[in-house]
C-alpha cells in the first residue's frame, strides 16, 4: 500500500485519537492496539517516514494514558451493561440489522414451507410435540405443554440451553459467519413453522399471547447473538488496514462482549417461560403488558440508548 493511501485511510482516526480522550479504559485499550498495528505496518513499509515518527509518538501517548487509567474505580460490573455493551451495540447496529433481516427471512421460509408441506412441521418440531399439542388443542388448552414440567427444573434447563445456543451462535462466527447464518436459519425456520402450525389449528392468537411472553426476550437475544457472530466474522473477512489477526482479535472481543451481555436476558426469559407462561388463563392486559414491556426494553437498550450514548461521547457512526 502506498503511503498516501495509508494516510488517507487512517489520518482522520489518528487525529480523533489525539483530539478526543477515550470514553473508557476499554476504548483506550482498543485505540492502543489499533495504533500499534498501524505503527508496525508503517515501520515495515515506511521506516524513515514522518508518518512512522508521528505514529510512534501517538502510540506512546496512548500507552501512558492506558497505564494511568489501569486502576479502575468500583462498579466495573455495572459499567459493563451501562456503557460497554451499549457502545458495542451502537458500533455495530448495521451488522445487527443484517442478522435480524436474515432471521426474518428464515422465519418466513419456515412458515411458507409449513404452508406447502403438511409433513414439514412434524419434521421440524417432532411427532411427539405435534401430537401432544393437537391433543391439548382438542382439550381446549393449546398451551398446556408449558405446564408439564416442574417450574424450578424447567427454569434451569431452559436458561442453560438458551445460553448455550447463544454462545454457540456467536462462536460459529469463526467460520466466517457461515455457521452463525446456519444456526439463525435453523432457529428461524423452527419459529416460522411453529407459528404457522398454530395458525393452521386456528389458535394463533392464543399462541402469540402466551409464547411471546418469554419469546420476545428469548428470540431477540438469539438474533443478537447471531449479530455478535457476524461481528466476529466481519473482522476475520474484512480486516481493512489492520492485519487479519489484529482485526479478528478486536472483532472477537466486541462480539463476545455482546454475547455475554445477553446472559441476563436469557435468565429473565427462562424465568418468564417457567413461572409465568404456564398461566394460560392470564388476562389479556397482563400478557400485553409483559410483551409490550419486553419489546420496549429491547428498543430502548439496543436501539435508542446506544445511539444516544455514542452521540454524547462523540463516537463515529456505527460500523457496516
Amino acid at each position: 500500500m502506498r503511503e498516501a493511501l495509508f494516510l488517507r485511510q487512517n489520518q482522520a482516526r489518528w487525529q480523533q485519537y489525539a483530539a478526543r480522550p477515550a470514553a473508557d479504559p476499554n476504548e483506550l485499550a482498543a485505540r492502543f492496539v489499533a495504533l500499534t498495528d498501524d505503527l508496525a505496518f508503517a515501520q515495515t513499509f515506511y521506516p524513515a517516514s514522518p508518518t512512522t515518527a508521528y505514529l510512534n509518538t501517538l502510540a506512546a501517548q496512548q500507552h501512558q494514558a492506558l497505564y494511568r487509567n489501569k486502576r479502575e474505580a468500583g462498579g466495573r460490573f455495572g459499567r459493563f451493561w451501562a456503557r460497554e455493551v451499549p457502545l458495542v451495540v451502537g458500533r455495530h447496529h448495521r451488522t445487527l440489522a443484517w442478522a435480524l433481516a436474515l432471521f426474518l427471512l428464515f422465519t418466513a421460509l419456515g412458515a411458507l414451507s409449513a404452508a406447502y408441506d403438511d409433513t414439514f412441521v412434524r419434521a421440524v418440531l417432532s411427532d411427539g410435540y405435534v401430537d401432544q399439542t393437537l391433543e391439548n388443542i382438542r382439550r381446549g388448552d393449546p398451551m398446556a405443554i408449558y405446564k408439564s414440567d416442574g417450574q424450578a427444573s424447567m427454569f434451569l434447563q431452559i436458561t442453560a440451553n438458551n445460553v448455550r445456543v447463544a454462545l454457540l451462535t456467536y462462536a460459529a462466527g469463526i467460520t466466517g459467519g457461515v455457521g452463525t447464518a446456519y444456526l439463525l436459519f435453523k432457529n428461524g425456520v423452527m419459529l416460522g413453522s411453529f407459528q404457522y402450525f398454530f395458525y393452521q389449528q386456528h389458535v394463533l392468537r392464543q399462541s402469540l399471547l402466551t409464547i411471546w411472553i418469554h419469546g420476545t426476550l428469548e428470540i431477540s437475544s438469539i438474533v443478537l447473538a447471531g449479530g455478535a457472530g457476524f461481528v466476529m466474522a466481519r473482522g476475520l473477512l474484512f480486516p481493512g488496514t489492520y492485519s487479519r489477526a489484529a482485526a479478528f482479535r478486536h472483532s472477537a472481543r466486541e462480539g463476545l462482549k455482546l454475547a455475554m451481555g445477553l446472559v441476563p436476558l436469557f435468565f429473565v426469559a427462562g424465568f418468564l417461560e417457567s413461572f409465568v407462561t404456564r398461566h394460560t388463563e392470564m388476562p389479556l392486559a397482563a400478557s400485553l403488558a409483559i410483551i409490550g414491556g419486553s419489546a420496549a426494553f429491547l428498543g430502548w437498550y439496543f436501539v435508542w440508548y446506544p445511539i444516544r450514548l455514542r452521540r454524547q461521547l462523540g463516537a463515529p457512526a456505527a460500523a457496516g
